[in-house]
């Protein structure tokens, strides 16, 4: 769905527009091909170049295409099952700024909510606002993920399969985020260069603040990364511990069993044995059974196996 907005620098107001114009930004919500051909014919734009911003999968990057700037981002969402991050395109042309997006897009929809401070006269400026906003969103979802990791640490003792199948989620959608930081990094720090763009000093010092906030960003889920790693040996550590107090426990049990049955099995015999004919014979082999399970019992528990 496609939607163009106004906002000159001197207006207080964002106007939602229904043709496109000099300076205006256009955004495209759960894109689909024929959204992009209609925005080709509109811009001029190769559809080949824009084919790219539906791909699912598709790695952060900066591409210019004649005198347009396609820079490819993602950002972090959970719109799809297995995957944790959103392509989201930014594009600036000589006549206006572009956001396509082929699910619904939630850096877009909180901007636009929070009523930003901003001109779409000024692509430059909103480009980076927007690669600001992202970032922003993955420090805030890995502060999420470091927090629920942190109280995971705390409750070590009553760990059990959904605490298991939560950490090698997370563990995932760490890998995911970090595998979009880093090329991000080398997008801005390509903008930064001024090879794709000419920036003015105050949007470079801008873009700087990006660059450190992204590397701040890696170095925060590697942080997390180490500590998942670690909270995993641990819960194979506990889990060996237990398997191994249940094996001992078990084999105590089988042990202590196993007498009462194999002196039931010798008496079962049909032969001549001691006690046979004694009228007390079976209160006295209950009694000497009773004291060797006792005796077993005593010594396992000694030994710290019950």
């Amino acid at each position: 769905m496609q939607k163009i907005y106004y906002k000159s620098s001197e207006s207080e107001v964002l106007q939602e527009i229904d043709e496109i114009r000099k300076g205006c930004w256009i955004h495209i919500d759960e894109a689909t091909t024929s959204d992009l051909k209609e925005l080709s014919k509109q811009t001029g734009l190769d559809t080949a170049d824009l084919s790219d911003t539906l791909d699912k999968y598709e790695l952060p990057r900066i591409e210019k295409s004649d005198e347009n700037l396609l820079i490819f981002s993602r950002y972090p969402t959970d719109q799809e099952i297995g995957l944790y991050t959103s392509t989201f395109t930014l594009i600036l042309t000589s006549e206006a700024f572009i956001t396509i997006c082929p699910h619904r897009c939630l850096i877009v929809k909180n901007f636009l909510e929070n009523k930003e401070r901003f001109s779409t006269t000024d692509s430059s400026r909103l480009l980076i606002t927007f690669l600001l906003k992202i970032n922003q969103e993955f420090t805030k979802q890995i502060r999420r993920i470091r927090y629920s990791i942190l109280s995971a640490e705390k409750e070590m003792a009553s760990v059990n399969s959904d605490d298991i199948a939560a950490l090698t989620k997370n563990e995932e959608v760490l890998n995911q985020y970090l595998s979009t930081l880093v090329p991000t990094r080398s997008v801005l720090e390509g903008i930064h260069g001024k090879r794709y763009l000419k920036l003015s000093e105050e949007k470079e010092d801008f873009i700087e603040d990006c660059v450190l906030s992204v590397r701040q960003s890696e170095e925060l889920c590697g942080i997390v990364l180490k500590s998942i790693r670690s909270l995993r040996d641990s819960y194979q550590i506990i889990f060996t511990n237990n398997l191994h107090k249940t094996i001992k426990l078990l084999t105590s049990l089988t042990i202590i069993l196993s007498i009462p049955t194999m002196i039931a099995s010798v008496y079962g015999m049909n032969v001549d044995l001691p006690l046979a004919k004694n009228t007390f014979a079976f209160g006295i082999v209950m009694t000497f059974t009773a004291i060797l399970s006792i005796f077993g019992l005593w010594i396992f528990k000694k030994k710290g196996w019950l």
